[in-house]
């Protein structure tokens, strides 16, 4: 009876190994910011909703991006240049204990808004001077990007090198993984805006962290959440008026009050694929000790966190 027990907890603990290694072989990405455009705290912000974070730096939150990582291959995608991306650098460093390259395989922009580009401006002779660094951009944010200065320079010195990606259409970036860029109506002032999918497998994420309303989306973001496994999705501002003194027209996101009741069809399961990001600095969800916080988790979603962790399985 001792050598069958000896014999099933060998066998258990094998077993156990062998889903762990799998696991390790499988792409994650890393949350590295959680913000909109501006940080929090937010430049020149005097109110209560930033004096948390000018008084507590442990709540200080970078500009949305995260971190693709192939631990098979060994290599890593940036989702977004932000102006924190310094910061973020280090970051990824810490969580994955400098086993990777501080700098990416390639980055991704979804827009030309100024928490989405321009941290660009430190891969130039300035700072980093990066040979060659591959930026997937859409047509418009490439001409945007060929165009205009400082941004022509990087592209003049070989700092970065501009990748072409097309609407709906798949790139390869290893043998099990690929990102598809898809259009999504925002202020396109300067160029298209896109949300992104991952694949890895049966395994889908979708990010789309900047969208007017969900009403003016051309597809059906139920049933993208339904057919997906993770939903990082445009969770700006929690409630309308909650910026005081500008028309919440001028600057349409979907308010995660309305996300709610769009999403309170989906089952369970489905709610739980969905974090919330790109939190501007007056939204109660960058306070996970408020009530908003509380309610949002009680009713089955999500909010991303800074340097959370998100595996593939």
């Amino acid at each position: 009876m001792k050598i069958k027990l000896g014999i099933f907890f060998l066998l258990f603990f094998v077993a156990a190994i062998a889903q762990n290694k799998s696991i390790d072989k499988n792409p994650f990405i890393i949350i590295l910011g959680v913000s909109q455009d501006a940080g929090y705290p937010q430049i020149g912000c005097e109110k209560d909703c930033c004096k948390r974070a000018v008084n507590d730096p442990s709540q200080k939150r970078m500009v949305v991006s995260f971190a693709l990582v192939d631990p098979e291959t060994h290599n890593w995608w940036l989702f977004e240049a932000t102006p924190n991306i310094a910061e973020q650098l280090q970051l990824f460093r810490k969580q994955t204990k400098s086993q990777y390259n501080i700098l990416p395989k390639a980055i991704f922009l979804t827009h030309g808004h100024i928490g989405h580009y321009t941290g660009l401006m430190y891969l130039g002779r300035e700072a980093m001077n990066t040979l060659s660094l591959d930026v997937y951009a859409m047509p418009r944010m490439k001409n945007f990007l060929l165009q205009n200065g400082p941004w022509s320079q990087l592209i003049s010195l070989k700092n970065i090198s501009l990748q072409n990606i097309s609407a709906d259409s798949a790139i390869n970036i290893s043998a099990n993984l690929s990102v598809t860029p898809f259009i999504v109506p925002h202020r396109d002032e300067f160029t298209e805006t896109v949300g992104f999918t991952i694949r890895y497998h049966d395994f889908k994420l979708i990010f789309i962290p900047d969208i007017d309303k969900w009403k003016k989306f051309d597809r059906n973001i139920n049933e993208m959440i339904k057919e997906s496994s993770v939903a990082l999705l445009d969770g700006t501002f929690y409630k309308d008026g909650e910026v005081v003194g500008r028309s919440m027209n001028e600057i349409p996101h979907p308010f995660i009050e309305e996300s709610i009741k769009q999403f309170s069809s989906l089952s369970e399961n489905d709610k739980k694929k969905i974090y919330f990001i790109h939190f501007n600095h007056t939204n109660s969800l960058l306070n996970n000790s408020s009530s908003e916080f509380s309610s949002v988790i009680h009713l089955g979603f999500n909010t991303a966190q800074q340097a959370q962790r998100i595996d593939f399985k």
